[in-house]
């Protein structure tokens, strides 16, 4: 699943600040002030930009051994085993409690109809949980063939899935490998014992460092790392040597999460964010900073809040979410985006049970029809643009919702490109310097968007700030 549980900005790519029930009220202000015309062009660049069929899909596996202290994701918790490994993932072969989901999860992919004439080939899918690696690729190739038979699937497209250490071989690693999985994302977390444990992870480093063996002599060419920040007792230097180590066991990408304490977890009901042996907010922003000039260093993109990689190694896949563009989802407790409605399916098997034969009979709705909420849609690409390197589009979001909107926002976010948090880009991706975007700004008959293309939160620093400056944005346009 999408890492919302430990995201170093934002808890969830759907969610917005609590100033962002300004908007309702102000863009209805705004758009006023729009000619019909305009209005009318903006839903329909909206549409053509945003709501046309997937191409991606989303698979929920929630096998997991044990629930990570931290975790409040939707899981089936199978129960850790004292056997080795080997004996533990054949114990995984004739599991009826994955074999039964898989099923269901078949069932929901068949059941799905589309609102679109033409369906393209999904060109991403991706496998998260819980723990996918623990599912037996017999039972991911009907994934795949199911989710081949109803959409397609381009010959080339992305497939990564979210492996655990300890949890598959070499072996069964190539069998996926063979299935069309051609991208891993390994969930490391840690390189210290005593984190690891303290997290309630079910593996231990001579697991990670066995793992990245498998990864690397499979021919993994595309695979990324996650690593984890703020951790209970976690000091700079051990995130510096899991840094190190993992520059060292040189993954294609790095995802870097910082700890979300979350109501309901093991770690929500024992720790308080900000206070020992949690570090401080201060603390938190330096391993931030750390992870950027390290990773950096060591020839990374920081392309995305919380995501490295190497030249041609983005996570396509992901890149969907940032782009506010649509894509399918299936399995328990995943969020689908098609046709303008975000639609996340129950977190409880019985209740997910239920939606399939629902979904079955015609009586569920998960798809919406095609109308945009031009309100919805500005906060998702404000927000979700902030998360990413290229930044906000402002001749694109002027198009969809006016010059004054995209004014508004320019003017607060004035003394912020003096003190260098966000950057401002021409349309050759050069920086505008603030005093020119100043003074840009305060002449009204110029378009601020013929001259800076993009605002974009400088790294790291700019990254840090996110929330309160994606606030203002929100903000600003409240009366």
């Amino acid at each position: 699943m999408l890492r919302t549980t430990a995201s170093p900005i934002f808890s969830s790519f759907t969610s917005k600040p609590r100033t962002s029930r300004l908007i309702f009220k102000a863009f209805n202000v705004l758009l006023e002030d729009t000619p019909p015309s305009a209005r009318r062009n903006a839903s329909t660049n909206l549409t053509t930009l945003h709501q046309g069929p997937p191409t991606s899909a989303y698979v929920h596996l929630p096998f997991c051994r044990k629930r990570c202290h931290y975790c409040d994701f939707p899981i089936l918790a199978l129960g850790s085993s004292s056997a080795s490994n080997t004996l533990y993932q054949e114990a995984q072969e004739d599991d009826p409690r994955i074999t039964n989901y898989v099923n269901l999860l078949v069932r929901e992919i068949n059941a799905t109809r589309t609102c679109f004439d033409t369906n393209p080939e999904l060109k991403t899918v991706f496998f998260g949980g819980g723990t996918p690696s623990l599912v037996p690729p017999k039972l991911v190739s009907l994934v795949l063939e199911t989710l081949s038979s109803r959409f397609g699937l381009c010959p080339d497209a992305e497939v990564s899935m979210e492996m655990d250490p300890g949890t598959f071989g070499g072996e069964k690693l190539k069998e996926l490998m063979e299935l069309g999985v051609n991208r891993v994302s390994l969930g490391v977390q840690a390189f210290q014992d005593e984190l690891l444990k303290a997290c309630g992870r079910a593996h231990g480093v001579s697991e990670v460092y066995e793992a990245i063996e498998i990864v690397k002599s499979c021919g993994v060419g595309n695979w990324s790392m996650d690593l984890i920040s703020s951790l209970p007792h976690q000091s700079l230097e051990m995130w510096e040597e899991s840094l190190r180590l993992a520059i060292e066991s040189q993954p294609s990408h790095v995802s870097v999460y910082d700890l979300q304490v979350e109501q309901g977890t093991k770690f929500g009901n024992v720790y308080t964010p900000g206070q020992s042996p949690l570090p401080s907010e201060t603390q938190s922003a330096e391993f931030y900073r750390t992870a950027s000039s390290m990773l950096r260093a060591a020839g990374y993109e920081h392309y995305e809040v919380s995501s490295y990689s190497k030249e041609g190694f983005k996570c396509k896949h992901n890149l969907i979410y940032w782009k506010n563009k649509p894509f399918y989802a299936f399995g328990l407790g995943s969020a689908s985006y098609v046709g303008g409605l975000r639609f996340s399916r129950p977190r409880r098997l019985k209740e997910y049970t239920n939606y399939v034969s629902d979904l079955e009979n015609g009586a569920a709705n998960w798809c919406g029809d095609g109308s945009v909420d031009l309100k919805d849609v500005a906060t998702d690409i404000i927000m979700l643009s902030f998360r990413t390197s290229r930044g906000l589009e402002l001749k694109e979001f002027g198009e969809a919702f006016g010059r004054k909107v995209v004014n508004s926002i320019c003017k607060v976010y004035e003394p912020y490109v003096e003190s260098e948090h966000i950057v401002c880009l021409d349309d050759m991706r050069r920086e505008v310097m603030s005093d020119e975007f100043k003074e840009l700004v305060g002449n009204d008959e110029v378009k601020v968007e013929d001259h800076v293309r993009y605002l974009r939160l400088r790294d790291p620093d700019g990254f840090l700030l996110s929330n309160e400056l994606i606030s203002l944005a929100f903000g600003v346009i409240s009366p």
